[in-house]
């Protein structure tokens, strides 16, 4: 077959339209009053929304099929049992308030993609999948990756029973509500995947800004996060002397600032955050005993990601001791950068060339299911703009035609690993 795919250009035409046009559907599930989308894990929004793209795969002709933790698959099967097969796809759970094209555009471009594929071809010699992992964001319960940390082995059942949400309802019962057993003995772990595909918005403006269309990521950044708790002595403010107070929110408040410096004198590609600073029971007339703030660490370095880390965290304790302080720091999240395969990567760069795609390589700042499957499997990850740069936003916002350039980008790679080519390769 041809290195690239040449079917029935009004059908191809067709799908394409119907990118922008299932995307604002699927807005609909979690559509909030003032705008935006709020689809939260196991909530009765994310799990119509998840029912609903099941009946567009079998309408697609492909096999949908839940794992035990909610991950939806649509199966497009392989002629060659013995090739292993290239999964597509992304996540539908959102941020609260968040857009309708953050991680939706990969779910949505992947299931339409194999939907042209088996119209416009019949069956690849490879399994191709499509997968709307059923977490990512860590938006509801503190932590992310639930769904493809399942396929890829990082997550384990157990942790169910154990985390919980804002409301006390674990993780474990949540899943249950849905639906889904999250027995012990059941698992959603993959081992037989060749490769792993997605195709995701930049939440970023390097794109836009450089006049691209088409993102080829050569590694995504590594992340630590961690929830940092600063305990002093609550009293009063009128009666308390300066000199003698243990104030936890002023000790809090020089580390927020500490971390933003060093940050800078580090410079790209490190970005530090302090997203959050909770006082507990802070009033206005009383001197704060008891603050926490998180932090949000990321490198596409491990090394110097872990050395800034390590230098930050003795730098706070200075700050605590030197203000008769307790410092307490919990991390909950340690990602390492993940760097993208060569092979693919380098093929969606000829797919660029040869479809006349303005596309540039960048490193992604953002975390992604992919990189979760870059220790497991040759992984890829596309970007298309975002206007402004604007993610997890209401506003939130990629035109149609850089929808349109990243759908056929995307097309002719599955078209390759699936029937062209690079179907034959042992991945």
């Amino acid at each position: 077959m041809s290195r690239i795919a040449s079917g029935p250009h009004d059908m191809l035409a067709q799908f394409t339209k119907r990118v922008p046009e299932v995307l604002e559907w699927l807005a609909t599930f979690g559509a909030d009053p003032e705008g935006g989308v709020t689809r939260l894990l196991y909530t009765d929004a994310w799990l119509q929304a998840q029912q609903a793209l099941a009946a567009i795969m079998q309408e697609l002709g492909l096999e949908p099929k839940y794992d035990a933790v909610g991950n939806l698959y649509g199966k497009l099967q392989g002629i060659n049992p013995e090739l292993k097969p290239v999964l597509t796809g992304s996540h539908i759970d959102t941020v609260k308030n968040g857009g309708k094209y953050d991680g939706a555009y990969g779910v949505i471009a992947s299931m339409l993609a194999l939907g042209y594929l088996k119209a416009a071809f019949g069956a690849p010699k490879r399994t191709l999948e499509v997968v709307s992992f059923c977490e990512e964001e860590g938006s509801r319960f503190p932590l992310t990756f639930w769904g493809s940390g399942h396929v890829t082995g990082v997550h384990q059942m157990e942790a169910a029973a154990t985390i919980a949400d804002r409301e006390g309802i674990t993780l474990l019962d949540a899943m249950q509500r849905a639906g889904f057993t999250g027995g012990q003995g059941d698992s959603a772990s993959r081992n037989d995947l060749g490769a792993y595909i997605e195709i995701h918005i930049e939440q970023g403006s390097v794109l836009e800004y450089n006049g691209k269309q088409i993102g080829i990521v050569t590694a995504i950044v590594g992340q630590k996060r961690l929830t940092v708790r600063v305990l002093g002595k609550a009293n009063h403010a009128g009666t308390t002397p300066m000199t003698m107070r243990r104030d936890a929110l002023a000790g809090a408040a020089e580390m927020v600032a500490l971390t933003e410096k060093l940050a800078l004198e580090e410079g790209d590609p490190l970005v530090a955050t302090v997203g959050k600073l909770e006082v507990k029971q802070g009033t206005s007339n009383v001197v704060p005993g008891e603050v926490e703030f998180t932090l949000d660490i990321r490198h596409t370095d491990e090394s110097k990601l872990q050395t800034f880390c390590t230098n930050l965290l003795t730098k706070l304790e200075e700050i605590a001791m030197r203000r008769e302080l307790d410092i307490q720091s919990v991390e909950h999240l340690s990602v390492s950068p993940v760097v993208m395969h060569s092979g693919i990567s380098a093929e969606i760069e000829s797919i660029c060339q040869d479809q006349g795609f303005k596309g540039m390589k960048l490193p992604s700042g953002a975390g992604h299911d992919a990189q979760l499957f870059g220790a497991v499997c040759p992984t890829a990850l596309i970007f298309v703009p975002s206007r402004g740069g604007l993610s997890h936003n209401p506003e939130e916002l990629t035109s149609a035609e850089d929808l349109a350039a990243g759908f056929q980008t995307l097309v002719q790679l599955l078209y390759q690993y699936g029937y062209g080519g690079k179907a034959d390769e042992i991945l």
